[in-house]
């Protein structure tokens, strides 16, 4: 079991995800990983998001926890800086490729509800969230 902490970044009525291809099927994945040895959360979150997403963010609060193999961290993040999609993590560098693909992209909030986003309870806050500011304007 490993703690795992994640980012979700928001812009422009899209959320930043990562689409994975392993073992012929294809899901979606907030950016994130395991947490390090001597390393918060806040820390992991940070660190992950430069290495998937190859940007800087500005790690705001933590809006879900899932307990799944240990606990999973949600960050709300802002992107401070860097090129979106140009990861230098392992997941992007392993040779062979064994994990499967990793794809950053973009995808509109609305699409949240009609593809395989995980942990899915986390997707749903996130439609829940973006439906309620979405109300306030």
């Amino acid at each position: 079991m490993r703690d795992r902490s994640a980012v979700v970044i928001i812009q422009n009525g899209q959320v930043a995800l990562i689409k994975r291809v392993r073992d012929h099927e294809v899901y979606y994945v907030f950016p994130g990983g395991g947490i390090e040895s001597g390393e918060t959360p806040v820390e992991a979150a940070a660190r992950e998001a430069f290495e998937e997403l190859s940007v800087e963010v500005d790690v705001g609060e933590c809006f879900a926890k899932v307990q799944y193999q240990g606990t999973q961290y949600f960050f709300h993040a802002h992107i401070i800086g860097g090129i979106f999609g140009a990861g230098q993590g392992e997941e992007y560098t392993e040779v062979p490729q064994s994990r499967g693909d990793y794809i950053p992209l973009w995808v509109d909030l609305s699409d949240l509800a009609v593809i395989n986003v995980k942990p899915v309870e986390v997707g749903v806050k996130v439609m829940d969230l973006w439906a309620s500011e979405e109300e306030k304007t």
